[in-house]
């Protein structure tokens, strides 16, 4: 057992908790107390906050929020009942000086969980070994841009792909497209529809609109969420969230309209979201996770230039495969469902959405 001391505490309150976040040099928008807020609005789950300390000030700490896990899949690792650093959340975990403050927090973290499974969220498998029965396993693709000091020396993969990128992008703005930042929050009214919308095509359920408007009264004040809309003569034509603290901007939610892709308002989006990131100091661009066999959409990735990195999961007691992949492989039924899914009106994928993230 670490000799690390672990209490609770109250991110919203004790400002010491954003500024370790702030301060270290792996703290991320996902782990900032207005992130924690956004999510406790999706649902209203309670939070455990942990933290380590030595002479008054943190020296580590974890966030944890309890699913229900949907139903009859309650044991499954991914859609089952947890506690999760974090929910419907890429990356979370602990973050800390040093190994045993980690240790002692995964520890903590443990006795909270009691029956329940614990699941913790890493870029990388850093935490290897430091628990007894807490294991990771590479989970999914992500895709991340390393981000030169001075923005003119920015470049997208070698010049044959970028001089590609930057013609689709002249194209757009000879056709009148044009990026601006949100300015309140009607343009995250507007652009909802497309997400949803989006979120139907590519067989994702949509999270709820309460979620977006948190995200701009908690966020988008400290300049941690921006919403990069593209518009032709006035109308929308697509919009991208972009969360952003500390070393890493990420690339978190998109909707545009089906038929303003020949426009490539989505290029735009990027080029102007990934040219702001630069002049505002980010050192890095995280475009996303890939969900496996979505050939296309990491080729879209890719493209700018982007490194693969493998996600990790952490798990208290590892997931059985036999029973992640049951029913796992049924391709007709799969198929029917998205058919199903695609054709339902957006209203209908709303409320789908909504009731699937309670449990999740």
């Amino acid at each position: 057992m670490s000799e690390a001391r672990v209490s609770e505490i109250e991110p919203g309150s004790d400002p010491r908790w954003d500024e370790f976040v702030a301060g270290h040099p792996d703290g991320h928008v996902y782990l900032h107390s207005k992130w924690l807020r956004c999510l406790a609005a999706e649902y209203e789950r309670p939070l455990i906050a942990l933290c380590t300390e030595e002479g008054g000030a943190l020296t580590g700490l974890l966030p944890l929020i309890a699913t229900r896990g949907m139903p009859l899949r309650r044991g499954s690792a991914t859609v089952g009942a947890r506690l999760s650093s974090l929910p419907r959340t890429p990356l979370a975990g602990p973050l800390t000086r040093d190994r045993a403050a980690a240790a002692a927090l995964l520890e903590a973290a443990l006795e909270r969980a009691g029956d329940r499974r614990l699941q913790i969220k890493r870029e990388a498998a850093d935490l290897d070994g430091l628990v007894e029965g807490v294991g990771g396993a590479p989970w999914r693709s992500s895709y991340v841009l390393d981000l030169p000091g001075d923005e003119a020396e920015l470049r997208f993969g070698n010049s044959r792909n970028h001089g590609r990128i930057k013609w689709a992008v002249n194209k757009a703005h000879k056709e009148g497209v044009c990026v601006r930042v949100a300015e309140d929050l009607a343009d995250v009214h507007a652009w909802y529809p497309l997400y949803v919308g989006t979120m139907r095509e590519v067989l994702v359920p949509p999270r709820p609109l309460r979620l977006f408007e948190a995200m701009w009264r908690h966020l988008a004040p400290d300049g941690l969420m921006r919403l990069y809309v593209a518009e032709q003569s006035g109308r929308m034509l697509a919009g991208s969230v972009v969360l952003g603290l500390g070393r890493t901007s990420f690339y978190a939610f998109n909707g545009r309209r089906r038929d303003a892709l020949s426009l490539r308002p989505n290029e735009v989006l990027q080029w102007e979201a990934i040219h702001d990131a630069c002049r505002r100091g980010f050192a890095r661009y995280d475009l996303g996770e890939v969900t496996p066999g979505d050939a296309g959409l990491a080729e879209f990735k890719r493209k700018w230039g982007a490194d693969e990195v493998i996600l990790h999961r952490y798990h208290h007691p590892p997931p059985d495969p036999r029973t992640e992949d049951a029913g796992g492989d049924d391709g007709f039924a799969r198929r029917a469902a998205a058919s199903l899914w695609q054709r339902l009106p957006l209203a209908a994928t709303r409320l789908a959405g909504d009731l699937a993230y309670r449990w999740l």
